[in-house]
């Protein structure tokens, strides 16, 4: 058993916004279990902590399967003893068609990672918080600008993201009295390769395209940090972390 450094378990950390924030988490004392579908990319996170990649566990899961979440939960449980942190950010969208052309299968994939994905971590994060000695521990959830006003073609995506806000609520009233806080960060135009198409011009609700401003994402890595820092005591319920000059205020 692993003792003494806390613990984090990072979902979608094979890339993007994970990634980014599992390396933060590492450089900040944290053994960090990656979590993800892709093993090469999850050692590729791995690797890319230099010093601090020994303090890093990959294990392949789908978040969407019961069973693979179950396992997950159950490795951090045997080989670290306890969990500190959350940060549920696996996340997937659909083609970007109007909703009456998606397929169920497309609306059912999404909704089945980003948000039955995070509410079966919530539910395992929960049972080992209030189990273990000391208790408690905090789950921060990826939300979304999506999560208060969508783009055009995007129902599942922001459907989830919507109810995610609600998983959030939901999770911090029932974490208070288990010593259990979670917040939700909502991250608008992070620079990453899925929103590189934003560089070149991006459908905006008006009918137009226009390129929209992105931030470098170790500016949402950094406000992680910070939300993770805090004492239980303490929660970042929501935070919004966007590109200055996006179109967000006053989107649509």
């Amino acid at each position: 058993m692993i003792e003494k450094m806390p613990v984090a378990v990072v979902t979608g950390a094979g890339s993007g916004i994970g990634r980014a924030c599992s390396l933060a988490l590492l450089e900040a004392g944290y053994i960090v279990v990656l979590a993800g579908r892709n093993k090469t990319s999850l050692d590729a996170t791995a690797n890319a902590a230099g010093v601090n990649a020994t303090h890093a566990l990959a294990v392949p899961t789908d978040v969407s399967d019961p069973a693979s979440v179950a396992a997950l939960f159950e490795r951090v449980r045997s080989i670290c003893g306890r969990l500190d942190l959350l940060f549920n950010n696996a996340g997937t969208g659909a083609p970007a068609v109007p909703l009456d052309e998606l397929s169920f299968e497309q609306w059912k994939t999404v909704v089945d990672v980003n948000l039955t994905g995070a509410f079966l971590c919530t539910q395992h994060a929960f049972r080992l918080m209030k189990a273990q000695t000391p208790r408690g521990g905090r789950i921060i959830n990826n939300g979304s600008i999506s999560a208060h006003v969508p783009r055009p073609y995007t129902t599942p995506y922001s459907a989830t993201k919507h109810a995610i806000t609600g998983l959030t609520r939901s999770t911090s009233l029932e974490g208070r009295e288990h010593d259990i806080a979670c917040g939700q960060i909502d991250i608008g135009n992070a620079a990453t390769d899925m929103t590189a198409p934003m560089a070149a011009g991006i459908l905006q609700a008006n009918g137009s395209r226009m390129a929209e401003p992105r931030m470098d994402v170790a500016h949402v890595a950094n406000a992680l940090i910070h939300m993770a820092s805090l004492p239980l005591s303490a929660n970042v319920q929501f935070m919004t972390i966007m590109a200055t000059a996006m179109p967000y205020i006053g989107r649509g």
